[in-house]
């Protein structure tokens, strides 16, 4: 991998509580740092971000993954997360890539939020890559192209599907379901069995359906940065 590639942007949720339920909840750590530790093997620098910047809130915070367990015990990786900077006082134009994490949180502030939109719009515009996981699609429903289209109509992708969240019992908490909007917006959905690893490429579009795709998402956005070096 070339020296002289930009870093991969890593946005996650600084929504904290889940809809009107009370619980808590945040970006799922899995799904940050499986990718994280396929970018890093690859030598490719990554930069923390998110909505409101600072310490974002964790949900599904397991210990008993050995990835997990790693980058928790890792400080340079702590303070990194602690001190997330502000999404929307970055450039877009420094990065290769950006990736969503999912956790129920960026279903909250992801698709609304105006620095999402730049960020995709101009990465994607500039030939970069645009990915996500799990709920990080929701980055995705909103998100429009300079003559007006949405970026996902017309392509393929995964997210976490309604069946998944049906299954989790969220479908009333939520304030939309994921993959049902997304093909609204013209999307092709490309869903898998509940929790089975399911990765979608459609050019520089790169989505996942679950924590089970993670680590996949990571791998094939290094992939597609070698397959452009």
């Amino acid at each position: 991998m070339p020296d002289t590639i930009k870093p991969v942007l890593c946005v996650v949720t600084s929504h904290p509580i889940r809809g009107d339920s009370g619980e808590p909840t945040g970006f799922a750590m899995v799904e940050l740092t499986h990718p994280l530790e396929v970018f890093e093997a690859a030598g490719i620098p990554v930069e923390i971000a998110s909505i409101r910047g600072g310490h974002p809130p964790i949900d599904f915070f397991d210990l008993s993954c050995p990835t997990n367990a790693r980058y928790w015990n890792d400080r340079g990786f702590r303070d990194a997360l602690a001190h997330s900077l502000v999404l929307g006082e970055l450039d877009p134009s420094r990065y290769s890539a950006v990736f969503f994490a999912g956790g129920h949180g960026t279903m909250w502030d992801f698709a609304d939020s105006e620095a999402v939109q730049k960020v995709i719009r101009e990465i994607w515009e500039a030939g970069g890559i645009v990915s996500a996981v799990c709920h990080g699609p929701a980055a995705l429903v909103n998100a429009l192209l300079s003559d007006g289209r949405y970026l996902v109509a017309g392509r393929k992708f995964a997210a976490f599907t309604d069946e998944e969240e049906a299954e989790v019992k969220y479908t009333q908490v939520v304030p939309y379901l994921l993959a049902s909007t997304l093909k609204q917006r013209g999307a092709l959905h490309q869903p898998a069995a509940n929790w089975s690893k399911n990765v979608v490429t459609d050019g520089r579009l790169i989505t996942g359906q679950n924590p089970a795709s993670a680590r996949g998402v990571g791998e094939a956005v290094i992939a597609r940065l070698k397959a452009a070096a």
